[in-house]
């Protein structure tokens, strides 16, 4: 069995303001084994940057982790002091950031900045330091280490930034990367690139790698296991193939749906009606149910605890075979009207009205 090196249980931000306290990530909970990569993904607002940044220590007041546990390799790190986390961060878990430009620090050459981190978390000498922050470069794909070493930031090209933040993150030898958006400012053929040295590099040095990203095609070429987030919570986790070829949360079946294929040919791309909710109006029961095509009554109420469906487990009373109280759209039952033991379900929500193409628009293939 593959050594778990980041656990996370039942992981819970919120955030104080002067309304009240806001929950932004609610009991969140997965594992990630040596080696492996687990993609986090969902629309902009679920809570992947918040629950990638819970993880390393960075969520700064008025945020706070207000409940769960997190736990490196066996060690719970959530509740360690700053200082103590200080040096969890950089030397067991490192950090790929979204934009390298604003990662790196342009008043100082990129050689500096790697030794810089080499020698906060390494015994190494400044000599031993560049000499290993040159072999980084060149593990990373830089072209001409010895001399591009000495070189600033802004004299690289947006996916050798990128490539230098890497070096940076792999510098200590971490536990763990969180890699928040690494492919986002960057061109298709270069994000491949990325994409193809992530994924060696996690195998060569058995890292765990925690990706968050929105591109499902990110996802489906680097993760081994795929979460889908929705309004802070998880709301299917299994095997990437499982989640990508045959979801069952209705939330990550419209995401699949929205993804353009070549098989296919469709007048209109399949969409979520409505959008991600505020914190401030997270609704009772499932958060997705406003948006759900198949809700009915036990979704507005209960929240849904994860079921193993298949290979994957589902946040999703659909699946959940204990709900005599609250007939589901797949096990039949009354539709839109009273049980026999007086219970309310509703009608499924119908789906978002197919909408013609504008004269002279194309057929998109999908």
């Amino acid at each position: 069995m593959t050594e778990t090196i980041l656990s996370v249980r039942d992981l819970t931000v919120t955030f104080d303001t002067r309304r009240g306290p806001l929950t932004a990530i609610d009991r969140v909970s997965f594992d990630i084994g040596r080696g492996e990569i687990l993609g986090v993904v969902g629309e902009s607002g679920a809570g992947k940057s918040v629950t990638g940044s819970a993880v390393i220590g960075l969520i700064d007041r008025p945020g706070r982790i207000s409940g769960g546990a997190i736990h490196l390799r066996g060690e719970r790190i959530d509740t360690l002091s700053p200082e103590a986390m200080r040096r969890v961060r950089g030397r067991r878990i490192g950090m790929i950031f979204q934009d390298p430009l604003t990662s790196l620090d342009p008043l100082f050459r990129v050689g500096d900045q790697i030794v810089e981190t080499l020698r906060a978390h390494t015994d190494l000498s400044v000599k031993a330091a560049r000499t290993r922050a040159i072999d980084l470069l060149a593990e990373v794909g830089i072209p001409a280490p010895e001399r591009r070493i000495d070189g600033y930031p802004h004299e690289f090209s947006g996916g050798m930034r990128q490539r230098v933040v890497i070096a940076l993150a792999l510098a200590a030898e971490p536990e763990l990367i969180i890699a928040d958006e690494p492919t986002t400012a960057l061109d298709v053929s270069v994000q491949a690139q990325i994409i193809t040295l992530l994924k060696r590099l996690c195998r060569e040095h058995g890292t765990a790698v925690m990706l968050v990203t929105h591109d499902m095609g990110v996802i489906a070429e680097a993760a081994d296991r795929v979460a889908v987030m929705y309004a802070g919570r998880v709301a299917e986790i299994g095997p990437v193939a499982a989640v990508v070829r045959e979801p069952h949360h209705p939330y990550a079946v419209g995401l699949m749906g929205a993804i353009p294929t070549l098989s296919q040919e469709a007048d209109r791309l399949s969409q979520i009606p409505g959008s991600m909710p505020r914190l401030t109006a997270i609704p009772k029961g499932c958060a997705f149910n406003p948006r759900c095509p198949k809700v009915f009554s036990r979704c507005r109420v209960e929240r849904p605890e994860p079921i193993l469906v298949g290979a994957s487990r589902v946040a999703c009373h659909l699946y959940d075979s204990d709900a005599t109280r609250f007939p589901s759209p797949l096990r039949g039952g009354a539709r839109g009207g009273g049980g026999a033991d007086g219970t309310v379900t509703l009608d499924p929500a119908p789906p978002p009205p197919s909408i013609p193409p504008r004269k002279g628009e194309g057929r998109i293939a999908r």
